[in-house]
């Protein structure tokens, strides 16, 4: 799952706005803004999820789940768990 903050992290990390990855990923403006206003976890069907972490991807974007060990070798951010 991906969540909100990954997501708007993710655009930042790119300096992309909302629209750009709108049509990156094959999706509507409206849809990436309700995710990234969402808590916590996005919410959406299945094909607009992986259009969008594709779109990441081929952008050169990894999204770490928790626990999840990082796979590539550039230069990253990751949350802390709070103190």
């Amino acid at each position: 799952m991906i969540s909100a903050a990954q997501l708007r992290a993710a655009r930042a990390l790119l300096g992309i706005d909302q629209r750009t990855l709108a049509a990156m990923a094959g999706v509507s403006l409206p849809t990436i803004q309700r995710m990234e206003t969402s808590q916590g976890n996005v919410r959406g069907s299945i094909a607009t999820l992986t259009r969008i972490v594709e779109a990441l991807d081929a952008a050169g974007i990894e999204l770490i789940g928790n626990a999840q060990p990082s796979q590539g070798t550039g230069r990253g951010v990751r949350l802390k768990t709070p103190a």
